[in-house]
């Protein structure tokens, strides 16, 4: 089988503008690319901006709520002996504790911590089992 001959202009042609053709198609898969990243990104910040709006107007109606129990002088009276330990005439304050945000903060963080070294451990160890078969496999070939 005889081969064809590709003409000189056919050859020129595909060297000029073969390189033009791959740089348009690369700038468009870029262009592209970072577009649908740029959409991502707004799409994941509207969704929490929405979120926080939600719970904004949800505070927002609990404080209101809160302004109109204030102005009850009995709300009032016994809102500052819960919280700023008031006392009537007579009365003694027995103080007790109890967990601080802080505190609840911290073992979520190191529930969290545990969960990743339980799945970095999990880890080494497939990754062990993975050379140990392989070099298995290495030794029964050279064999």
């Amino acid at each position: 089988m005889a081969k064809k001959k590709v003409p000189k202009k056919a050859k020129r042609r595909l060297v000029v503008f073969g390189p033009i053709a791959i740089f348009i198609i690369i700038y468009c898969a870029f262009t592209l690319v970072t577009t649908t990243m740029d959409l991502y990104k707004l799409k994941n910040e509207e969704a929490n901006l929405s979120n926080k709006l939600s719970t904004l107007k949800t505070d927002a109606s609990e404080l209101k709520t809160e302004i109109t129990k204030l102005q009850n002088k009995d709300y009032v009276a016994r809102y500052a002996r819960e919280n700023y330990l008031y006392t009537k005439n007579g009365e003694y304050v027995i103080k007790t504790e109890e967990k601080t945000k802080k505190a609840k903060k911290q073992t979520k963080k190191d529930e969290t911590y545990i969960i990743y070294a339980c799945a970095g451990a999990t880890a080494l160890i497939i990754l062990f089992i993975i050379f140990k078969h392989l070099r298995s496999r290495k030794k029964k070939s050279s064999r």
